[in-house]
């Protein structure tokens, strides 16, 4: 079954014949975690880096932030019986496609911050396709673990 996530959303399952997905992944950051025993899986779209600029809105919407989104979505993997030590990180997006992205390095500030959550974690990014001027859809299977992405240039593996 196709799950389709948009911005501030994430999608968690252990179901081999899902596949999650995410569009117009411009500055904001997209991450797909993958579990490879049990086949758990998980992606979020996450808008701005740090939750502190609101806090209410944080507590509303967690995956607006990097860095309330992301230890989110680790939970919850977790909680599936996921292990933390198993998981494949991939993330993709942080680009600048407006002037006031660059001016503002939105996508470069969610990059910086999802590294830093991830190494708080002990959780390496395998792979990532991130910065430039594009947009990118990422998108989840499953059954495979792969994460693909696509751009205007094409349709990839990223590995």
């Amino acid at each position: 079954m196709l799950h389709t996530i948009g911005i501030l959303e994430m999608k968690v399952s252990d179901n081999p014949e899902d596949v999650i997905i995410t569009h117009s992944l411009g500055s904001c950051i997209g991450l797909s975690l993958y579990d490879p025993e049990p086949r758990i899986g998980g992606l979020v779209h996450c808008m701005l880096p740090l939750s502190e600029i609101d806090p209410d809105r944080a507590g509303q919407h967690p995956c607006m932030f990097v860095d309330t989104g992301v230890p989110l979505l680790i939970q919850e993997m977790l909680g599936m019986g996921a292990e933390k030590a198993r998981l494949i990180a991939k993330a993709a997006g942080a680009a600048s496609l407006l002037e006031a992205a660059k001016l503002f390095c939105t996508g470069e500030r969610n990059l910086a911050a999802l590294r830093s959550i991830l190494q708080e974690h002990g959780i390496p990014i395998a792979a990532e396709d991130v910065g430039g001027t594009i947009a990118r859809t990422m998108s989840l299977l499953l059954d495979t673990g792969a994460t693909m992405i696509r751009t205007c240039h094409g349709n990839y593996r990223l590995e």
